[in-house]
């Protein structure tokens, strides 16, 4: 039996074979971008005070920079500024506005102080990263929280601990 010649199509001698990787190029350039911006090159060293019981959390996340707020059973700390008082799991009478039961005037004041004071970029897209207490209740977070986005810092991040 005679075995049969494999073909092989004839092409002419002066053509060359061109590449397309334009498609190639822009799978890199994707992968690039999407690299890029989900890469963090700053750590974030957050202290809580000894007598402060942060949450804990199963997640991981990246901690970006950003103002410090702590949120303690006796006081509101803006950095190291005491900002308002708690008392029995709510804000001080002295602290609270007559008006809107949910703003705190002084934290407004002292946010809004920090942003125009303060060149760090955290600070002017408006993160705050919020440390506080467990047992706290959420009504005094959401008045924290309510008055730092009418100061302009839409951007709370709660701060926990993954024990």
């Amino acid at each position: 039996m005679a075995r049969r010649k494999r073909y092989t199509p004839q092409v002419p001698k002066k053509t060359g074979i061109m590449v397309n990787v334009t498609s190639l190029t822009d799978m890199f350039t994707v992968i690039l971008v999407f690299l890029l911006q989900t890469y963090n090159t700053s750590e974030v060293q957050i202290e809580p005070p000894k007598d402060l019981r942060v949450p804990t959390s199963l997640s991981e996340g990246v901690l970006t920079q950003g103002l410090e707020m702590t949120l303690s059973k006796d006081s509101l700390l803006l950095g190291k500024e005491v900002v308002a008082q708690i008392r029995d799991g709510d804000l001080a009478q002295n602290s609270k506005d007559s008006k809107d039961p949910n703003f705190i005037p002084a934290l407004f004041e002292s946010l809004e102080k920090t942003s125009k004071d303060s060149t760090v970029k955290a600070v002017k897209d408006g993160q705050i990263l919020l440390i506080a207490d467990r047992e706290l209740s959420y009504a005094i977070i959401k008045k924290v929280m309510y008055t730092a986005s009418m100061a302009g810092f839409p951007q709370v991040k709660l701060i926990t601990s993954s024990q």
